[in-house]
């Protein structure tokens, strides 16, 4: 892997499947490229409500409406503002299965232009992620790719490139916590998600590293 360079960037679009992606996979690339006075949106693709579907303490609304809280609090706290993030508000878990999906992303990205656009790995284990990657597969842009769940059938494409955090490992952890909903504070759904330990050590490594492609 080489160190990663934004010398060129004035603008970046960071595509997120769901609300606490853009803090997974490119909190350090947005604190990096605002500190360096680029032009930051980001596009949060689902609502978010499949993480906790049978909790009655947080139906759908009141689901959906605090995630895009915590993403907005997140995302506002590394210097990127409301009026910077788009909720498409998409089927969460269905991605591959609506039809609007490649239409209603390529949309939204074409109303700017970016010098570079942040995705999802094409080869992430998540079907919502696999699905934003292949929306943006012709897209002539320069793309980094960022995995959050490593693929489970086979080895996922390794990284071509990283940003080190430094100083920033804590902040970023701290970043990650703030979503509460994904933190294990909804306890009425069994079956509801939450970020192990683990996961969370993962998530908040030392580096963020992307795979680059370049058209």
């Amino acid at each position: 892997m080489t160190p990663l360079s934004l010398s060129r960037v004035r603008s970046a679009l960071i595509v997120a499947p769901h609300p606490d992606d853009e803090t997974i996979g490119a909190y350090g690339l947005i604190r990096a490229l605002k500190a360096r006075r680029a032009r930051v949106h980001v596009l949060v693709v689902t609502d978010g409500a499949g993480s906790h579907p049978a909790s009655n303490r947080w139906p759908r609304r009141r689901l959906i409406a605090e995630r895009q809280r915590e993403s907005l609090a997140a995302l506002w706290r590394i210097g990127v503002t409301a009026r910077d993030v788009t909720f498409l508000g998409l089927p969460d878990g269905g991605l591959e299965r609506s039809v609007l999906t490649h239409r209603m992303l390529r949309r939204t990205s074409a109303r700017r232009s970016y010098d570079l656009l942040v995705i999802p790995a094409a080869d992430d284990d998540h079907p919502d992620h696999r699905a934003v990657a292949a929306a943006f597969r012709r897209t002539a842009a320069r793309r980094l790719h960022y995995l959050v769940w490593p693929n489970r059938q086979t080895p996922s494409h390794g990284a071509s490139h990283y940003l080190p955090l430094g100083q920033r490992v804590a902040a970023k952890r701290g970043a990650i916590q703030r979503y509460r909903t994904q933190m294990g504070a909804i306890t009425d759904d069994p079956g509801g998600f939450a970020i192990s330990r683990d996961e969370l050590a993962g998530f908040a490594r030392p580096v963020e590293c992307f795979f680059e492609v370049r058209r």
